[in-house]
C-alpha cells in the first residue's frame, strides 16, 4: 500500500486529461494541470476566482508602479533628438547684422583717437570697477569709495547714456546721495570696437556731452562731460572673436 497515494495521483491527473484533451498530448495535459491547480477554467482568461484565493489575486491583481522610480528607470540612457537634425546654412552677412543696432539707427563716425592715452594705461591697471571710478578724480574719484555691487545697477544708467543692445553684463556698480550718481558697467558685445565707438559717439553726444577719442594699440576712450556736469567714459577692447569688451562709466548728467 506503500504506493497508493501516487496511484491515485496519476489516476486523477490522467481524468483530468480525458475530458479536454487528445490522449498522449503533453501541452494539453500541462493545460489541463494548470487549470485543476487554479480550479478555474483556461479559455484566454485569468483563472476564476473558484480557486486558491492568493494565488487568484496574485494572477488577477494590477502590477504596483511607482512613479518616482519609473523616472529614475535608464536615467544614463542616449536619447534621440526630439526633431531631425538640421542641415540649414545661415544667410551670408547674418553675423554683421547681429552685432550693431538696427537699420533706423542712423550712426554718426566718432573721431579718430588723437594724442596719448592716460585713461587706457589707468583702465589696465585698475582691478575692480571702483578702482577705475576712483582713479577719475574730481567727484567721479570722491563717489567711487561709496560704490556698491550689484548686477541692478545696469538698469539705471542715465537716460542719455544707454546700454548697448546686445550687452552681457558681466559686473556692475554704482553709488547715490551726497552728491553721486555713479554707474559702472563691465559688459561684452559681439560688436567690433569701431562700431561700439562710433555708437555710443552718437547717442552720448546728441545728450549734450563733449566727447574726445583716444586709443593705445587696440585699447580705445572716448570719454567727456556734458553741460550739465555729467562726465563719461567708455573703455573699449577687442575680443578674439571679433567682439569688445567694454567698461562703460557715467557720473551725473
Amino acid at each position: 500500500m506503500r504506493h497508493a497515494p501516487a496511484l491515485l495521483l496519476l489516476s486523477l491527473l490522467a481524468g483530468c486529461g480525458e475530458a479536454n484533451a487528445p490522449a498522449n498530448d503533453p501541452q494539453a495535459a500541462v493545460a489541463a494541470l494548470d487549470a485543476e491547480l487554479t480550479r478555474g477554467n483556461v479559455t484566454g482568461n485569468i483563472a476564476s476566482s473558484a480557486g486558491d484565493p492568493a494565488l487568484t489575486a496574485a494572477l488577477r491583481d494590477q502590477i504596483m508602479v511607482d512613479p518616482a522610480l519609473v523616472e529614475q528607470a535608464n536615467d544614463d540612457a542616449v536619447r534621440p533628438p526630439t526633431t531631425p537634425a538640421s542641415g540649414a546654412v545661415p544667410p551670408d552677412g547674418i553675423a554683421t547684422a547681429a552685432q550693431g543696432p538696427a537699420e533706423k539707427d542712423v550712426v554718426r563716425p566718432a573721431p579718430p583717437p588723437s594724442g596719448r592715452c592716460p585713461q587706457c594705461v589707468a583702465a589696465r591697471r585698475s582691478l575692480t570697477l571702483g578702482a577705475l571710478a576712483e582713479k577719475q578724480g574730481d567727484r567721479t574719484g570722491a563717489c567711487a569709495a561709496n560704490v556698491r555691487y550689484s548686477a541692478a545697477w545696469a538698469n539705471r544708467l542715465p537716460t542719455g547714456v544707454p546700454l548697448y543692445p546686445d550687452a552681457r553684463v558681466a559686473e556692475a556698480a554704482g553709488a547715490d546721495g551726497s552728491g553721486c550718481r555713479l554707474r559702472i558697467v563691465s559688459f561684452a558685445s559681439r560688436a567690433p570696437v569701431q562700431r561700439m565707438l562710433n555708437w555710443y559717439f552718437t547717442k552720448v553726444s546728441a545728450a549734450g556731452y563733449t566727447l574726445g577719442h583716444q586709443a593705445d594699440g587696440a585699447e580705445h576712450v572716448l570719454g567727456g562731460r556734458s553741460g550739465g556736469g555729467g562726465a563719461f567714459l567708455l573703455v573699449v577692447r577687442a575680443r578674439d572673436d571679433g567682439g569688445s569688451d567694454v567698461d562703460l562709466m557715467a557720473d551725473g548728467g
